[in-house]
């Protein structure tokens, strides 16, 4: 049936490599660009803070390059508001995998018995989570799934589309509030970033340009190695097929490694469709039987604020604070002293990073928690504790990491350590016999 296409954004805002975008286009009629800020729906987490923060200027920055029409509620039902309002014919939306898939579904039906033109795609992960399978479920190990994955084809990305947009009644963005208002705590993030798709191209760039030949040092925090291209990511400014063919296409010996990164990312979704309570639930049933100690409010607030009196931890969390970012050596060690030595359930520190990291999405955040806490698929070893002094001495010799966000170390401004790190290493592992008994 004639009428425009509704092309509906969700964690894909970006114009090039959109194929929802390239297919609305290819229809012909109008295109109606829709961004619906739903955290009433069942199965929706709503944004952390520091992802609010990034929300607002990514779809910001999207509006300056195509006319946006926002709209805020459960989206099921704003969907078929816009698409009776507009008199629709079509609507395009790219695939998502935890348990908000269960909305697009039970959309998809709804607008198809009106007999509306109604598709999704595949855009925001290399390799959909079914079509990387044992034969008898999903892999919960990395590295088979990796070389079962890597055996795949991988597309390349799609132009930008030529298309005339059409417009419909939309709400401010100024009144979501998205920012932070008093405090303004968004300055470390205003310094440290630039959402929206052109800010996505440019890192791309320049990692593939300049960063990634250090890709090798990707563990040392004091080093400028990494991608820095996960919140682009996690927003979709930048889609996987496009990071995948660009830096393939160097050639530089450290590409295998950061493609294997990048696999981790697939990984945690392919977790994610098949276990979509990732964030509430252990991967790993055994771990119910975790003896997990009530959170302290004081000792909790000295590790969110990194007042712990551990200078790697410490400086991590104030990275964090501060950014919006942390060094993943550095996530790890900070997730591990927080599980591991003071006993506080994983759970507890993956609601911290969902509200303050800009990265945090609903796949990696739980599973990178839960990876450390040992509850996770191919889990690290209970017993594997991330010692933040060797850590630190291995990865940040010279302590510039360190230095940097913890100023005042050496003077009697800095705090003691709130926990022994050798007698809580042997609380952790004393309390994991609970779940090694459970699992006999």
């Amino acid at each position: 049936m004639p009428g425009p296409s509704v092309v509906w954004l969700r964690d894909d805002l970006r114009l090039a490599d959109n194929p929802a975008l390239t297919a609305a286009a290819e229809r012909g009629e109008p295109v109606i660009l829709l961004y619906v800020l739903d955290h009433v729906s069942p199965g929706i987490r709503p944004l952390g803070a520091a992802s609010r923060w990034w929300l607002h200027h990514s779809l910001r920055c999207l509006a300056e390059s195509a006319p946006l029409v926002l709209r805020r509620g459960g989206a099921e039902q704003v969907v078929s508001e816009l698409v009776a309002e507009v008199d629709a014919g079509a609507v395009f939306w790219n695939r998502r995998y935890g348990a908000s898939r269960d909305i697009d579904a039970r959309l998809k039906q709804r607008l198809r018995d009106d007999r509306l033109d109604v598709r999704s795609f595949h855009a925001n992960l290399l390799f959909e989570p079914w079509t990387v399978t044992t034969g008898s479920g999903p892999y919960r190990v990395f590295t088979p799934y990796w070389n079962a994955a890597r055996e795949l084809p991988v597309r390349g990305p799609l132009p930008v589309p030529e298309m005339e947009y059409a417009a419909a009644a939309s709400d401010d963005l100024d009144d979501w509030a998205l920012l932070p208002t008093r405090p303004d705590w968004a300055s470390g993030l205003s310094e440290s970033w630039t959402p929206g798709e052109r800010g996505a191209g440019e890192q791309l760039e320049s990692f593939a340009e300049e960063r990634l030949a250090d890709y090798h040092r990707r563990d040392e925090p004091a080093v400028a190695a990494t991608s820095r291209l996960s919140p682009h990511l996690r927003f979709g400014e930048v889609s996987p097929f496009q990071v995948w063919n660009r830096v393939r296409a160097t050639g530089h010996p450290n590409v295998t490694k950061f493609l294997s990164e990048l696999g981790w990312r697939e990984f945690n979704h392919h977790i994610l469709f098949h276990a979509p309570d990732l964030a509430q639930r252990n991967y790993r049933p055994a771990f119910d039987a975790f003896p997990w100690s009530e959170p302290d409010r004081e000792v909790l607030e000295a590790w969110q604020r990194g007042r712990t009196g551990i200078p790697l931890v410490d400086a991590g969390m104030r990275e964090l604070w501060h950014t919006g970012y942390m060094h993943n050596r550095v996530r790890m060690v900070v997730a591990s002293f927080l599980v591991k030595n003071l006993l506080i359930d994983w759970r507890v520190g993956e609601k911290w990073f969902w509200d303050t990291l800009v990265d945090a999405d609903e796949a990696n955040n739980p599973g990178n928690w839960q990876w450390v806490a040992g509850s996770g698929a191919d889990a690290a070893p209970y017993f594997r504790v991330f010692n933040p002094e060797l850590q630190a001495r291995k990865f940040d010799p010279a302590g510039r990491y360190v230095k940097r966000w913890v100023p005042e170390l050496g003077t009697a401004e800095y705090p003691q350590p709130i926990v022994d790190l050798a007698a809580s290493r042997r609380e952790a592992l004393e309390a994991y016999e609970h779940v090694k008994r459970a699992a006999r």
